[in-house]
């Protein structure tokens, strides 16, 4: 474990880069409902540290709340505190995404699912693309579909399960249907690999 230490000064949410390509934008209109409701948003934000990577040319590398991040700019919000996991401002680039790979600090991974070069990394979170499966994780999880999780990306784990029974029609033609769907699915023995997993116990 690396240990974290709080950058006290804002820092403009539109500078941090990303270590991911997709979000659930579905997701992220729940956090911006959220956000709306919260009453006390500067105690909110304090809570709210995003967790960074500090990386070539001192930029701040995002590895966690990338949702939040994005809601946080679609509702106007400038700046953020981050908490800064590591250091890697020494590193030249292509090093610098070799090591965030190989400790599970980046999900390259593109709104098909498929692998995608470090390059294709969007340079800002307001360019994060769309990816349905996401949001449906998301909804599944809530749902209690399957359990909070500290594995990394572990509801895009759930995603890519997800995308391989159910069709990218359904959920975009009847989102709760898909989500009842998801929720057989996650129970049954195959899913029972994935983080989180609530499927029968024997001792039941």
């Amino acid at each position: 474990m690396h240990p974290r230490e709080p950058v006290v000064h804002p820092v403009a949410i539109t500078d941090l880069r990303p270590t991911q390509i997709t979000v659930g934008m579905r997701e992220v209109e729940e956090k911006r409902r959220r956000w709306r409701s919260t009453e006390k948003k500067g105690d909110f934000l304090g809570r709210h540290m995003i967790p960074v990577l500090k990386g070539p040319k001192d930029r701040f590398y995002v590895i966690d709340h990338h949702h939040l991040a994005r809601a946080l700019v679609e509702e106007d919000v400038a700046d953020i505190l981050v908490t800064v996991i590591a250091d890697l401002s020494r590193l030249d680039k292509d090093s610098f995404w070799t090591v965030c790979d190989l400790k599970g600090w980046t999900h390259p991974y593109g709104a098909d699912g498929v692998r995608q070069r470090f390059q294709d990394i969007p340079k800002s979170v307001t360019e994060l693309v769309d990816d349905p499966y996401r949001s449906l994780a998301g909804s599944l999880r809530r749902a209690g579909g399957f359990a909070k999780d500290t594995t990394p990306f572990s509801e895009f784990l759930w995603a890519a399960y997800l995308r391989l029974h159910i069709k990218r029609k359904v959920i975009d033609m009847d989102f709760e249907a898909a989500l009842n769907k998801a929720m057989t699915i996650a129970r049954g023995d195959e899913a029972g690999y994935l983080p989180g997993w609530c499927g029968p116990s024997d001792d039941a």
